[in-house]
């Protein structure tokens, strides 16, 4: 007998709310188990990641500076 029989067997003896807490469980170690596949990104895609992730939260960034304090002065 494997372990699914034995488990089944047991499960059956359960209340309901506690078959539900171990398929919970299963669940857990079943996402816990999966590895994680490896993303093959574009270039074109990556910049885009790239750009997005090295501006975020600029556009709540308060402008402290003029365009009088962009312009460069030659003396």
């Amino acid at each position: 007998m494997g372990y699914a029989e034995l488990i089944q067997q047991r499960l059956q003896t359960l209340p309901l709310e506690k078959q539900a807490e171990v398929y919970d469980f299963v669940e857990f170690i079943a996402t816990r188990n999966q590895k994680a596949t490896p993303v093959d990104w574009t270039t074109e895609e990556f910049s885009r990641l790239s750009m997005a992730q090295a501006l975020r939260g600029l556009e709540s960034d308060p402008v402290d500076y003029a365009l009088t304090d962009v312009k460069e002065r030659w003396q």
